[in-house]
């Protein structure tokens, strides 16, 4: 049997879709729960992706209850799936004591920049590393290592430091932090931060549950 060359077409289009439709439920695959981990998480200066002034990671924890910060690479579809709900949560909570900062790893800036506008990011991004060579280099592979994280990339990866415990001064911040090896398991993700937040556990999840 000889395919026309529009039943050709029809035929890869369908290929292709069923491809990316399938990349699309592999990127959701590696939710992770938050767990405690012993590391040395050294304190930092990084560029603002944005505006290319230096950010100071210990005085950005400054008057704040809970900070989480993302390790992401612009291209991984996971973080790309979990980036609407880390904006979600920092648009919620940011009034409560609580912010994010995005750490761009293993993409040039124009394509980290490129990526906030297009996911309509608002918390603030630094950058560590611009270049997929780099990956074994950085202290975000260490780290990921150090915390048990098996995953090529590692992206997104989280880290919530909680300001009242970090080390006031010296290179290292925290020699003890909640970690996620993966993409946020949104639901854990939520009732974690409104914890350490002093917020009530969210009453209206609450009632639809016991429906």
């Amino acid at each position: 049997m000889v395919l026309t060359k529009d039943a050709y077409m029809k035929s890869f289009l369908a290929l292709i879709l069923l491809l990316f439709s399938f990349t699309l439920a592999f990127a959701q695959n590696e939710q992770s729960p938050i767990v405690e981990k012993e590391f040395a998480y050294k304190d930092w200066v990084y560029k603002n992706v944005k505006t290319g002034t230096d950010m100071n990671l210990r005085k950005f924890t400054f008057d704040k209850k809970l900070v989480m910060a993302v390790y992401f690479a612009p291209w991984c579809p996971n973080w790309k799936h979990d980036v609407a709900f880390v904006q979600g949560l920092y648009e919620k909570y940011r009034g409560n004591g609580f912010d994010v900062i995005g750490v761009g790893e293993y993409d040039p800036v124009d394509a980290m920049k490129a990526h906030l506008e297009t996911y309509k990011v608002t918390f603030p991004a630094v950058y560590e590393s611009e270049l997929r060579t780099d990956k074994q280099k950085t202290l975000h592979y260490g780290y990921r290592k150090a915390a048990g994280d098996t995953r090529g990339w590692g992206s997104p990866w989280y880290v919530f430091l909680e300001p009242r415990n970090l080390e006031k001064s010296g290179e290292i911040l925290s020699r003890k932090a909640n970690v996620v090896n993966g993409e946020l398991i949104k639901e854990e993700a939520e009732r974690f931060i409104r914890a350490k937040l002093g917020l009530p556990a969210d009453i209206v999840k609450a009632v639809n549950r016991s429906k």
